[in-house]
């Protein structure tokens, strides 16, 4: 029996006590979790230091090493965020909707768990936490398969959050995280079928590709960003500047920060230079077309690689429209219809763009930034899924779930 199937059996073990708890239940294990949190805060960034020293040892680029940064105020993050879970309506049982037929069946569509979840992602071990809260408030039970880069956080926090589901009553193989970081363990953890009803893959493009193009069980995609704004000519430039450094400098490593600015050729003169300033202060570079370069000294050519990379870091391509269509034919051919952006004030080209733009979440004068689980109120969330079957968005609670039909009658038969 492999390693990962030796986990398999662990989970579908704890899962009718997972499926069955009581939303009381629940909580007490998620406020046990939160509170066990802030008490070994100490021993989990000392863990984390392990990680971040092997990453800088590795090269690793500055931006990637603040996502696998854990510090007091991000460990304090992650224990609010599970209050704040805690707070939130239990989705498991809801009635979405029911009806009775003309023979007198009743029928009620409920939420219910979605079973055995697994997810795969990449060195951000608040993941491990937000990814585990979320899949027990839900009902579910979750195997998590962090990345190399981030092992000796995941397991600390693996280790914490176990021992605080335990005593607080429920199965600890609730959560489990997998401490093997070999690739094939991965490549097993994909083709899990009969033990993991749902694969969610969280991180780069080639890990989600990866996934998709190798996993037997069921995939939910996530994450990839390669998101846009465009300023149109009727912007306001001080909101185009502002939206366009906020979304690309306030954490360029996460995938709803943007990659690409697009910018009306009636505007450029004026708003790129302002943008270009503001930019100095976090040294972004900045590749450009032709006509970007005749307006800002000192950049490099865009090339179609530069438009079709997601950079997680500072660094941006920009271009140079003609017009709005010129804007939106660019995004479908880059865009990994994550998050999307239109800086104007023109209520026509703002409802064109809505319209027109195939994205999870399609912005008029707001930052990309917010496309994210706890600003849209749904609490901590798994990912940005960018697929259009089951959930599309940040999956939050009501994402984890899957359908149930209840049907009763008094001998009806066909």
């Amino acid at each position: 029996m492999s390693y990962t199937e030796e986990l398999g059996i662990r989970a579908k073990a704890a899962e009718s006590a997972a499926a069955s708890a009581s939303t009381l239940v629940k909580n007490n294990a998620l406020a046990a979790i939160a509170k066990a949190l802030i008490a070994n805060k100490e021993l989990i960034i000392s863990e984390n230091q392990k990680d971040l020293d092997a990453a800088a040892a590795n090269g690793m680029s500055e931006s990637k090493q603040d996502r696998l940064r854990l510090n007091e105020d991000r460990i304090m993050g992650m224990a609010k965020g599970i209050d704040e879970l805690i707070a939130m309506n239990d989705p498991i049982g809801e009635v979405i909707e029911g009806f009775t037929r003309p023979n007198g069946l009743t029928i009620l569509k409920t939420r219910t768990p979605l079973g055995v979840i697994g997810i795969i992602y990449e060195s951000r071990p608040n993941v491990t936490v937000d990814a585990a809260a979320l899949c027990l408030k839900a009902g579910n039970v979750v195997i998590l398969k962090g990345g190399k880069e981030a092992i000796n956080s995941n397991v600390c926090l693996g280790k914490i959050m176990r021992e605080a589901i335990a005593n607080a009553g429920l199965p600890a193989d609730v959560v489990q995280v997998v401490e093997d970081t070999s690739r094939e363990t991965t490549t097993e953890l994909m083709k899990l079928n009969g033990y993991v009803d749902v694969l969610i893959p969280r991180g780069s493009a080639n890990l989600i590709q990866a996934v998709v193009r190798n996993a037997t069980v069921p995939v939910i995609e996530t994450g990839a960003g390669n998101c846009h704004v465009y300023i149109d000519a009727s912007a306001d430039p001080e909101m185009a500047v502002n939206i366009t450094d906020n979304a690309k400098t306030q954490r360029p490593s996460v995938c709803n920060a943007i990659e690409s600015l697009l910018i009306h050729k009636d505007c450029a003169d004026k708003i790129l230079p302002m943008i270009a300033e503001r930019f100095k202060s976090h040294n972004v570079k900045i590749y450009g077309c032709e006509r970007t370069m005749a307006i800002l000294d000192g950049i490099e050519k865009a090339t179609e690689d530069e438009y079709a990379t997601e950079f997680n870091d500072f660094i941006i391509a920009v271009k140079v429209v003609d017009d709005i269509d010129e804007a939106i034919a660019h995004i479908r051919k880059y865009s990994t219809r994550h998050s999307e952006c239109i800086v104007t004030s023109s209520l026509a080209n703002a409802a064109k763009f809505q319209k027109e733009v195939d994205a999870a979440a399609v912005y008029v004068n707001a930052s990309t930034r917010f496309t994210d689980g706890g600003e849209f109120g749904y609490g901590a969330e798994i990912g940005i899924s960018t697929q259009k079957l089951h959930a599309r968005g940040p999956m939050g609670l009501r994402e984890l779930t899957t359908i149930k039909y209840l049907i009763n009658g008094n001998g009806q038969i066909r």
